[in-house]
């Protein structure tokens, strides 16, 4: 079997077999095929595509290129859950103490933030002490005894998508459904859990920009966990405007905190209740969405989602203190005020905008080996839907730079403010299952 042979038959419009296709991400994590006929191959990928079972074979060989975690030691159905990407999405760090205090199993692998998507395992890292490196067996027994963990990949695990996927960045092979989704997939395959919850968001701060191409790509994802016998579904949300009201690592925290007190933002709570109620009916807690949801909001009530996070926290040796009193989290010395300078009603806020401004405040990288300001970042004062008057705050800037006028002047530049009042639409359009 020859690789150009292979690069000749998808230029051609032919599908690969799962032989050709094995050949090609054994011999490229091997260093047995070199970048240039990689490079070549995925691009006649993006030109011509794959059908379903090219990309579900793409994807089996992908996970297998490096460890898959064992989690049958755990007892129960393992439930794990995956968005795409977006701006002010804290959503693990409640969805995941709330379906947890339900009985749910939630081991989970989350990565780190890079330009003006925040990462999961940053803002935990808000939290003095918490530890993102679990082994494998305390892992394990973490879930067995509080239900949740939260941790970064191991090193090991889905290498052949880390150098596939730095290849694609740099050679414009990043747009492909069937290249997206194997990448995604094959790492939450590689985790181990038993059921996956796909949160698949399109918008200004989304990598998907429009709906249709947001369901294509969880369609093709569900096809992928079904056809290697996984039950994976999708949620289709919206990423035209930042999720809840805060942006940024320890802001994000506060509003977590406050969320599983019940006091969060309605965007940001529905879309908890919306996806808690999928991972419950997936888990075999609840017989139905409806069941499911009236017990998530009754943990929310009586406190048992917040004591689960405490509870989490505490296993994963972050100081307990700055969650009872999240004033105690880290507060940036600049906290300024961003006023319209029209009156009228909020018809968009460009979130691909207001995650750089955060990123530039602080509260991101440009490149990896990037510091984080854990104080920095944004909270809005006005969501989309809502009426301004004139010098009405629209948000407030917190950051430890002194240079940020700039940076305030994009950040009310991101407010698309009209006359006339607009419909809010519900932060989860889709369900596909």
């Amino acid at each position: 079997m020859r690789m150009v042979d292979i690069i000749i038959k998808k230029r051609d419009g032919l599908a690969l077999n799962k032989e050709e296709i094995d050949f090609v991400i054994n011999g490229y994590s091997k260093g047995e095929i070199p970048d240039y006929q990689m490079s070549a191959l995925l691009m006649a990928i993006v030109f011509k595509n794959m059908n379903k079972q090219e990309t579900v074979d793409l994807t089996s060989a992908m996970l297998h290129s490096g460890d898959i975690i064992d989690l049958s030691k755990i007892k129960g159905i393992k439930v794990d859950k995956h968005s795409t990407g977006g701006v002010g999405d804290k959503t693990s760090l409640v969805l995941g103490p709330l379906v947890a205090s339900c009985g749910v199993k939630l081991a989970k692998m989350s990565g780190r933030g890079l330009g003006h998507t925040g990462g999961t395992l940053d803002k935990l890292e808000s939290i003095p002490g918490f530890k993102i490196a679990l082994s494998e067996e305390e892992f394990i027994k973490q879930v067995n005894d509080i239900g949740i963990a939260i941790v970064g990949q191991t090193a090991n695990l889905d290498p052949a998508d880390k150098k596939i996927y730095a290849l694609r960045d740099v050679t414009g092979t990043v747009e492909s459904i069937p290249l997206i989704a194997s990448s995604i997939m094959s790492k939450k395959l590689a985790s181990g859990s038993d059921t996956i919850l796909l949160d698949v968001k399109f918008g200004s701060g989304a990598f998907m920009k429009n709906i249709e191409d947001a369901k294509k790509l969880a369609k093709t994802m569900v096809e992928i966990g079904d056809g290697l016998n996984k039950d994976t579904r999708a949620i289709i949300t919206d990423m035209t405007q930042p999720l809840g009201l805060a942006i940024g690592n320890a802001l994000e925290v506060k509003e977590a905190v406050d969320t599983l007190h019940g006091h969060g933002p309605k965007d940001f709570v529905e879309l908890c209740l919306g996806a808690g109620s999928i991972m419950l009916e997936q888990a075999n807690i609840c017989k139905n969405r409806e069941l499911a949801r009236k017990m998530l909001i009754e943990k929310l009530n009586n406190g048992e989602a917040f004591n689960k996070f405490v509870e989490f926290v505490k296993a994963q040796h972050g100081d307990v203190n700055y969650v009872l009193d999240t004033n105690k989290l880290p507060l940036a010395k600049h906290i300024i005020e961003v006023r319209s300078q029209q009156e009228g009603y909020v018809d968009e806020i460009n979130c691909l905008e207001i995650g750089e401004s955060a990123m530039r405040l602080g509260a991101g990288r440009k490149t990896i080996n990037d510091t984080i300001d854990m104080a920095a970042g944004i909270i809005l004062n006005k969501k989309v839907g809502d009426f301004v008057k004139h010098g009405d705050v629209l948000a407030y800037a917190h950051t430890n730079i002194d240079n940020f006028d700039e940076i305030i002047k994009d950040i009310q530049m991101s407010f698309k403010i009209l006359k006339d009042k607009i419909e809010v639409k519900p932060i989860i359009h889709d369900y596909i299952k």
